[in-house]
C-alpha cells in the first residue's frame, strides 16, 4: 500500500490550497479520502515517503502550535524536509517585498505553506513564486482546520450530506470556512453570532437556534491573535455565546462539538462540555496531521 502514490493522490489538478471558495464538492472529498489513507497507514506503521527529496517552506507571521508542529512531523513522516520561518527570519520584516521572498522561495522549495494575517499576501506567493502555496490562516480563512473538521466529523458520522452544523462565536476566518466546507458538501449551516460580528448580513444571530437540532456544533475563541487590545470589549459583547450544557441540550443527543484550539474555559465554552467532546476535538486535532500530508501530497503530485 505504501507505493501506491499514484493511485493515492489521483489526477486532482488542485495548483493551490488558498481558500475552500471554489472547490468543488469532488475535490474535498478526494483529500478526505487521501487522509483517511494516510491516517490508517500510520495506524499500521508505515508512513509512506511521498515526499522524499520535497522540501516546504513554513512562513509564519502569526504564532502556532499545532499547524506548525503537525506539518513539521507530517512532513518528517512523508520524508520531506520542513523549514520553519517566522515573521523575523525574513527579509520581509526589513521591507523586502513579498513578491522578491516568493521568487526566492519558489527557488529553493517544492511547496509554501504560510499563515499570515492578509489573505492578499497568499495571493502573491502563489502569483510569484511558481510553486504551490497552502494557507496555514489568514483573519480571511482556515482552510486545512475546516478539511480537518470535515474528516472528524465524517469519521464519526459516517457521511456528511445532511448533516446539520451550527457554528457560535465570532464570524471570523473560521465561520467563513465552515460555511464554505459544510455547504460544499452538502450539509446545511447556521451561524450565530453578536451584531458586529457577523460573516455576512444575512446569517442567523441566535445562539441558539444554532445549535438546535445540530449534529455537528463548532466553536472559536473570541479573541484571536491580533485582537488582545480588544478583549475586554469582545468578552462583553459575546456574553451568551458560550457553548454549555443548556445550549447543548437543544442538540441531537449525539451531538459533536469541534473546537480548533487552543480554547479559552468557560469564554466560547464551558469547562464541561469541553471536557465532554474532549476526544472529539482532540482526534480534530490529530487529524491536522493527515490532512495536510493529503494536501501537500496532491499539490506535489502535480508538479
Amino acid at each position: 500500500r505504501a507505493g501506491d502514490f499514484a493511485q493515492r493522490t489521483g489526477e486532482m489538478r488542485m495548483k493551490h490550497l488558498l481558500k475552500l471558495g471554489g472547490m468543488t464538492p469532488e475535490e474535498i472529498l478526494h483529500i478526505l479520502d487521501v487522509a483517511d489513507e494516510y491516517k490508517q497507514l500510520h495506524k499500521d506503521g508505515v508512513d509512506p515517503k511521498d515526499l522524499q527529496g520535497k522540501a516546504v517552506a513554513l512562513v509564519f507571521a502569526k504564532n502556532s502550535t499545532r499547524t506548525r508542529t503537525s506539518l513539521e512531523v507530517g512532513i518528517y513522516q512523508m520524508g520531506g524536509l520542513g523549514t520553519y520561518l517566522s515573521a523575523s527570519d525574513l527579509q520581509t520584516a526589513r521591507g523586502e517585498p513579498v513578491q522578491d521572498t516568493a521568487r526566492v522561495l519558489g527557488r529553493y522549495y517544492d511547496a509554501i505553506v504560510c499563515r499570515t494575517y492578509k489573505q492578499t499576501t497568499l495571493d502573491m506567493l502563489a502569483k510569484y513564486s511558481g510553486i504551490p502555496v497552502v494557507s496555514g490562516m489568514t483573519d480571511y480563512a482556515h482552510p486545512l482546520q475546516v478539511l480537518t473538521d470535515l474528516m472528524t466529523v465524517r469519521e464519526r458520522k459516517g457521511t456528511l450530506a445532511g448533516l446539520k452544523a451550527g457554528f457560535v462565536g465570532d464570524g471570523y476566518n473560521m465561520a467563513n470556512s465552515v460555511i464554505v466546507g459544510c455547504l460544499a458538501v452538502g450539509m446545511t449551516v447556521t451561524i450565530a453570532c453578536p451584531k458586529g460580528y457577523r460573516p455576512a448580513a444575512d446569517v442567523l444571530n441566535d445562539p441558539d437556534e444554532a445549535a438546535r437540532d445540530a449534529d455537528v456544533l463548532f466553536t472559536d475563541v473570541w479573541v484571536s491573535m491580533g485582537m488582545e487590545r480588544e478583549a475586554e470589549q469582545r468578552r462583553r459583547d459575546f456574553t451568551g455565546f458560550t457553548l454549555d450544557a443548556a445550549r447543548m441540550a437543544l442538540a441531537k443527543p449525539d451531538c459533536m462539538v469541534l473546537h480548533c484550539l487552543p480554547a479559552h474555559r468557560g469564554e466560547e465554552i464551558s469547562t464541561a462540555v469541553f471536557e465532554q467532546h474532549a476526544d472529539e476535538i482532540f482526534t480534530e486535532a490529530e487529524n491536522r496531521l493527515h490532512v495536510q500530508k493529503a494536501v501537500l501530497a496532491i499539490l506535489l503530485a502535480n508538479q
